[in-house]
Order: C-alpha cells, then sequence, then structure tokens
C-alpha cells in the first residue's frame, strides 16, 4: 500500500538524504518535497528521479518561516492527499551564528572536549530578527511554522485505523537552560537555535498527549553532528580544514559524529520502519556512527516534563488564534 510522505527543507543537506533512502528500500512510497526554493526543489525532485525512475516525487513550496506560506501549502496538500503517513518537519534555521572563539579553544584542551563538538553547548550565539509576521525568524521557522503546519493538517494525520508519524529533527543542543516560557520566542536571548529546538521537543510530547488516541504519533531525532550548509555556516572555511581531521579522529570515541548527511538520516529513515504505538514518547532518536562507519539509531530520555509541555503548547494555540485573526483582517488574505 502507498504511503505517502511529507517532508519540509527536502531540497539539501539531511531532508534530501532522507528522500533518497526512502526510494532506496521503499518502491511504494509517495514523496512531497516541500521546500521554500522551487529551483532547489526542482533540481532535488530531478536528482531523486535519476536515481529512481519510477519513483513518485511531488512537490509543494512550503517557506515555514512565513505563516501565510504554511496557510497556502497545507490547502495544496489537502487538496492533493486524502492522507499523509509520515510528516518530518526537517527543516530550520540557525542564522548569523557566531562561535566564541576562546571558549572554543579553552574546551578543545580540556576534558569536555567531546561534548563542546557534539553539543556545542555555550558555544554559539546567533542574531534573530523579525520575520514579515512580526515573529522572531527563528521560532517561527523551527517551531511555530511547523505547529501550524500539523494544526492545519490533522484531517489528514488523524484517521482511524490508519496510524500516522510526524518526526521533529530536533538537536543535542535542545538545552532546557536555553528555554523560557515567559520568553517563548526567545526574544530577549541569545541561543534562539537551542530554545527553539528544545521547544520542539517539548511539542513533541504534548502532540502525543493530544492525539494518540486519534491516530498520530510524533517523535524527536538528533542527526548528530552533521557537516552541512547550516553547520559550515558556523565557522570560516579554514577552520573547518584545520577541524575535520580532528573530528574524524574524535569520531572514534563519540558515535555522535555523524558527519554525512546520509549518516544523520539514520534515525528518521529508522523510525519510518517503526510502529508509532511502539516508540517512547519521551525518548529522542540519535543518528549514530561508529568509527567504523556503522549507523545505528540510539534512544535517550529527553529533560522535558509534561506540565511545561502542556503550557507551551497552550502558549502556541493563543498565539495561533492572533495570527489567524491577523491574517483575515490584513490585506494579503488567503
Amino acid at each position: 500500500m502507498e504511503k505517502v510522505v511529507l517532508v519540509t527543507g527536502a531540497n539539501s543537506g539531511i531532508g534530501l538524504a532522507l528522500c533518497e533512502r526512502l526510494l532506496s528500500r521503499n518502491s511504494e512510497v509517495r514523496l512531497c518535497l516541500a521546500c521554500r526554493n522551487s529551483g532547489r526543489a526542482e533540481a532535488a525532485r530531478s536528482a531523486l528521479l535519476t536515481s529512481h525512475p519510477g519513483a513518485r516525487v511531488d512537490l509543494v513550496d512550503l517557506d515555514v518561516g512565513s505563516l501565510r506560506s504554511v496557510l497556502r501549502a497545507a490547502q495544496e496538500v489537502k487538496a492533493r492527499y486524502p492522507r499523509l503517513d509520515h510528516l518530518y518537519l526537517n527543516a530550520g534555521i540557525m542564522p548569523n551564528p557566531h562561535v566564541d572563539i576562546k571558549a572554543f579553544f579553552k574546551g578543545l584542551f580540556s576534558s569536555n572536549a567531546i561534548k563542546m563538538f557534539t553539543t556545542a553547548e555555550g558555544l554559539l550565539t546567533q542574531q534573530d530578527r523579525l520575520n514579515s509576521d512580526g515573529l522572531q525568524e527563528v521560532f517561527t521557522t523551527n517551531l511555530f511554522g511547523h505547529f501550524l503546519l500539523v494544526r492545519e493538517l490533522e484531517p489528514l494525520l488523524c484517521q482511524a485505523g490508519r496510524p500516522s508519524k510526524v518526526v521533529w529533527t530536533s538537536s543535542s543542543n535542545a538545552l532546557r537552560s536555553a528555554f523560557s516560557l515567559e520568553d517563548l520566542q526567545h526574544a530577549a536571548g541569545t541561543e534562539p537555535y537551542s530554545s527553539s529546538k528544545y521547544a520542539s521537543d517539548l511539542l513533541s510530547l504534548a502532540l502525543n498527549r493530544r492525539h494518540n488516541a486519534q491516530g498520530l504519533f510524533s517523535s524527536v531525532i538528533c542527526p548528530g553532528l552533521v557537516m552541512t550548509n547550516l553547520t559550515y555556516g558556523i565557522l570560516p572555511s579554514f577552520f573547518w580544514t584545520l577541524l575535520m581531521p580532528i573530528m574524524w579522529f574524535i569520531r572514534i570515541f563519540t558515535n555522535t559524529l555523524t558527519l554525512t548527511p546520509y549518516n544523520g538520516a539514520e534515525a528518521l529513515n529508522w523510525l519510518f520502519l517503526q510502529k508509532p504505538e511502539s516508540l517512547d514518547a519521551r525518548a529522542k532518536y540519535h543518528s549514530m556512527t561508529s568509527g567504523l562507519g556503522n549507523n545505528y539509531t540510539q534512544p535517550r530520555q529527553m529533560d522535558i516534563d509534561e506540565e511545561t509541555s502542556e503550557a507551551l503548547y497552550g502558549k502556541l494555540l493563543e498565539l495561533e488564534k492572533v495570527i489567524r485573526r491577523q491574517i483575515r483582517e490584513g490585506p494579503d488574505r488567503l
């Protein structure tokens, strides 16, 4: 039976690697690449069809950083498909990341070197900004746009007798210390990426509490440290030239340095094969790669609680009402 799979941010990196892996092993997958850049999306589609000529690969224009784009794309998806079996919420941004060079070199020659490489804790800050909706860009792209997409696609995801999976690409950098319910969008902080990823961990738990009975199951993954366009933007290119041999060496001792998009997509691909009812709602499923290059998935308990999860969900619902009203009353109506 055909399974309909929608992947946000599917034109490159981990998203594209996931699509390639799904088509390689599943002949009955129908893919929908949901991307903001139509040219790159078409190029990705062409590449996938070259490798898999008989595949069914569709495109939909979606910028999860624009709420009007989310609503338009959701309408198109609902008109095109009777259901969704898998929804991979993979798109994300880390704008203008900066590294504390002093902290980096201090950590490099300390006992915390491996933790520093695998989580970037205490190293990265970002310069966020407001988007066209008047919301913080990282919050909208990494969290709220995906939340609104799930809300819009509930009729396709919540169908009796047909369980569906929603999978969030999170991070080991999803830290409780960076998140605050009082500053949901992290406007006053310097770690919006970490905050948004921790919020996605919380939101996944809330979705399970509310929708498991309707057949919707949510999971969270960490791809490990993967070298993508997002990662390469953190440091100048000459730094990466110097660091890559060190990182390959460190991978002998820690399996979270997956390094390639193919390896980073391991947990995403693994979850596709699992029965949703068997998954742990409190676990983050980590892509792991051994020093010998073997890929596997490892669950780790998340630092989350139901009270904060429910409080976040309630605040997002309130914000959704405000945004929908603004869109209805604004000049650029759907």
